[in-house]
């Protein structure tokens, strides 16, 4: 099939055109002939529309052969665009033009690709962004090019991605294409033949599994804007272009000049100068909110109620925007089942709400897990239990996301909010504890800063002389220090630490050292983490830090182009914000090591504190090695890349993922497959697990201005141990928002075990489902994945 692809965001970008490269791409694998016709530039909200009396001019672009759709990779260069056709009859090349979408589909049918052959069908899109409801539709430009090429009698579907997170995960938005390349497929294989329908629009929810969830006919809900209307909002008439600036201001000049406003040389208006109306602009602005709400409050069978319960909705058209075939609506479309999959499509019945019903709003800002989560809700709960909300338009990277503005006015059913710390609304959650559940507490520093856990443990053992922490947390010196000239002042209060440093000074040699390891209490991912021994070389390293930290400065000012930031200093992983807390714990040495394997590797444990307050171990542990072989900090080489001979390399040290520069298989490995004896491995866990539960216990009641657990919030945290030669397992430090990326898509399920757990966990009994207690052995004596540890009664 010759199929014509175009599309009203134009051509690929992971910030305004993110699907069309994996369309195309499907499409060819399919075998079909594909041509592609884009508007040079995102033209949304365009409709039908032609520009007239405008000469439209095409573009060259050469697409790559991959495509990364994530956010990050927006400045990276993926694909070209030239003003010259290409001279290579073989080389892939798409047509842009300067036009609308009605125009590409009309300069693609009739101008182009004749030696292609007669084009079979018109796909446009995917759209960024769903077009369900007569109000998304009426002015869509996607939309409009199937219009058009349905007015120029040629079979064309409208397709468009319903996206939850604006974080485009390759792997969803393929599983999309797939699917959509299905359905197109399955819609031309049944067109009508008595000229019933002209075109179809399509619209694929982007969600884990969709090409196992339900595809059906749908009709368009018919909508509209709320009671105001208006979708524009006034701007200053300031606000302008140059040329219009510039008359303003000359009107202020003649003003000034005449003494006093004149009808006859201000260009009208009454006799005190004042115009019939104040100069606005007007900035397209228009609530979304309400669009959403007519949805929730629309009973079941419509399109907007498909996508919103996670199904594909096509809804058959004539070329007037009339219905068509509206006996279908309400049944599914029966998609082949591909030969590469054994996959069993659902029975075509309607799932109206049931009673127990919530909405999730799942925007965890990170490609690795927002899929994970998705997949986990969609094992736990039934597809017609919850609906996903959108971000809402308003909503601003870094700031609270309103939930009353995306919620229905009029719901009773509860919330579970899944995003960054920061876009949680903590006067909505206060205000709501038994209908909003959150994935994170609002108080925690006394475990996530570093000196503030020292701190924790100090208050805790100091009161409980028996507690494991004694023994499991090594001894902290905590100082302040904000030049490095000062660190004498700085370390007065310090006194094992200065003691052990004294006694490493004046030991003759032979004697055993005391290593010391220090780390910015601020900093994460292992940056700013030094080894020491003396004072004197403890003094270098913030020496070195404040020498290098100037010359950023003065770089900076020399360069006014240069990188925004807070002073970082990339080589040595410290900035300006880190240097004032710093934490200094003896060094663990030797540390526990693998047979055969002569690498250093710490534990990452993640744990899940659910309410006020149930502690929960995650037993699938990691084991994160380095990326050289340990040797002890005295006689451990420097890299050739320092030019020091004094500078220790920390890579045989440090077993931060991120920060290795010879990273190698085998760097993260599942604990329990590690070449241990199934005793000590045993034993480290019931460690883990004892301190696990101590340590949040001592943060509860000891600290409770800095770690305060609310009844209708979660979180998850990824807790680091080192283990010794004679198997001690040690804290080292408590993470907020792991970073499960370093667990490597190898290891995938791990981390998508783990959300499993936590939601049946946390979210089934907050939001009134029943499901096995978690933490106890299952039907059929199955292994227990999370452990509970702790229960902490905390009288609230």
């Amino acid at each position: 099939m010759h199929i014509l692809v175009t599309n009203d965001d134009g051509p690929p970008s992971p910030t305004s055109s993110p699907y069309v490269h994996s369309l195309v791409r499907e499409l060819q694998k399919r075998g079909h002939t594909v041509s592609v016709c884009l508007p040079h530039t995102q033209r949304s909200w365009i409709g039908k529309a032609h520009m007239i009396g405008k000469t439209v001019k095409p573009f060259y672009y050469r697409p790559s052969e991959t495509f990364d759709p994530s956010p990050s990779a927006a400045s990276q260069a993926q694909g070209a665009t030239y003003t010259r056709p290409s001279k290579n009859s073989n080389e892939e090349e798409w047509i842009l033009v300067d036009g609308t979408p009605a125009s590409c589909a009309q300069i693609g049918l009739h101008h182009f690709f004749q030696e292609k052959g007669p084009v079979d069908l018109v796909v446009s899109g995917p759209n960024y962004g769903r077009n369900t409801t007569a109000v998304f539709a009426l002015s869509s430009g996607t939309l409009g090019g199937a219009l058009e090429a349905a007015v120029c009698k040629t079979k064309s579907i409208a397709l468009s991605y319903a996206f939850f997170s604006r974080n485009h995960d390759p792997i969803i938005i393929d599983g999309a294409s797939r699917h959509s390349v299905r359905v197109i497929e399955k819609l031309y294989a049944q067109w009508p033949t008595d000229k019933s329908v002209d075109l179809y629009s399509v619209n694929v929810p982007l969600v884990e599994g969709v090409e196992e969830r339900k595809t059906l006919w749908a009709e368009m809900l018919q909508n509209y804007w709320g009671n105001s209307g208006a979708c524009f909002e006034e701007v200053e008439g300031s606000i302008g272009d140059e040329d219009e600036e510039e008359e303003r201001i000359r009107e202020a000049e003649e003003q000034a000049s005449s003494g006093a406003p004149d009808s006859k040389t201000t260009g009208g208006g009454d006799e005190t100068g004042q115009t019939r109306y104040p100069h606005r602009h007007f900035k397209w602005a228009p609530r979304f909110t309400d669009v959403y709400k007519s949805v929730e409050e629309s009973p079941p069978g419509n399109d907007g109620w498909a996508v919103k319960e996670g199904f594909t909705s096509v809804t058959p058209m004539k070329a007037n925007f009339w219905h068509a075939a509206t006996h279908l609506h309400g049944e599914e479309l029966k998609l082949d089942v591909p030969e590469s999959q054994g996959t069993k499509m659902s029975m075509s019945t309607l799932s109206y709400r049931p009673k127990q019903h919530f909405y999730a709003l799942i925007a965890y800002e990170d490609s690795y897990v927002q899929p994970l989560i998705l997949s986990a809700l969609q094992k736990l709960f039934p597809p017609e239990a919850y609906t996903l909300l959108s971000l809402p338009t308003s909503a601003v990277p870094g700031e609270p996301i309103s939930l009353r503005e995306i919620l229905p006015s009029n719901s009773a059913s509860p919330v579970l909010q899944i995003t960054p710390y920061e876009a949680i609304d903590w006067d909505y959650v206060a205000s709501h504890p038994d209908t909003c559940l959150v994935n994170s507490y609002m108080l925690r520093k006394a475990l996530i800063r570093k000196h503030y856990l020292s701190a924790t443990v100090e208050h805790w053992v100091a009161k409980r002389p028996e507690s494991v922490l004694k023994t499991h947390v090594k001894r902290s010196e905590t100082f302040e220090l904000d030049y490095a000239e000062f660190l004498d002042d700085a370390l007065v209060e310090a006194f094992d630490l200065r003691a052990s440093l004294e006694r490493n000074e004046a030991q003759e040699q032979g004697h055993e050292t005391e290593w010391w390891i220090l780390k910015p209490s601020m900093s994460d991912r292992g940056q700013g983490i030094r080894l020491f021994s003396t004072m004197e070389e403890l003094q270098g390293i913030f020496d070195e830090w404040e020498e290098d930290l100037s010359d950023d400065e003065e770089d900076e000012d020399r360069d006014a182009d240069g990188d925004e930031g807070d002073g970082g200093d990339e080589k040595h992983g410290i900035t300006t914000s880190h240097l004032r807390h710093f934490v200094a714990q003896p060094y663990i040495h030797p540390p526990l090591l693998l047979p055969g394997d002569g690498r250093k590797f710490h534990i990452r444990t993640y744990v899940a504190c659910v309410g006020s307050l149930d502690v929960y171990v995650y037993k699938q542990m990691l084991a994160l090695f380095a990326g050289k072989p340990y040797t002890p900090p005295a006689s451990t080489p420097s890299p050739p890349s320092t030019g020091s001979g004094e500078t220790i390399d920390l890579e045989a040290h440090l077993t931060n993922t991120c920060l290795q520069r010879s990273v190698a298989s085998g760097t993260v490995r599942r604990f329990w497959e590690l070449p241990l004896s199934q005793a000590l491995k045993d034993t480290i866990f019931t460690q883990i697990c004892a301190v696990t539960g101590e340590v949040f216990e001592a943060a509860a009641r000891a600290m409770q201005m800095h770690f305060r657990p609310l009844a209708n919030a979660f979180e998850v945290y990824g807790l680091d141990f080192l283990v010794d030669e004679g198997g001690t397992a040690y804290l080292l430090e408590v993470n907020a928002f792991p970073d499960f990326r370093q667990t490597g898509d190898e290891l995938r399920g791990l981390v998508a075990g783990l959300w499993e757990e936590v939601l049946r966990a946390a979210a089934m009994g907050f939001l009134g489902f029943r499901g096995d207690v978690v933490g106890q052995e299952g039907d059929g004596g199955q292994e227990v994945r999370m452990v509970h540890v702790k229960r902490v009664e905390l009288g609230r």
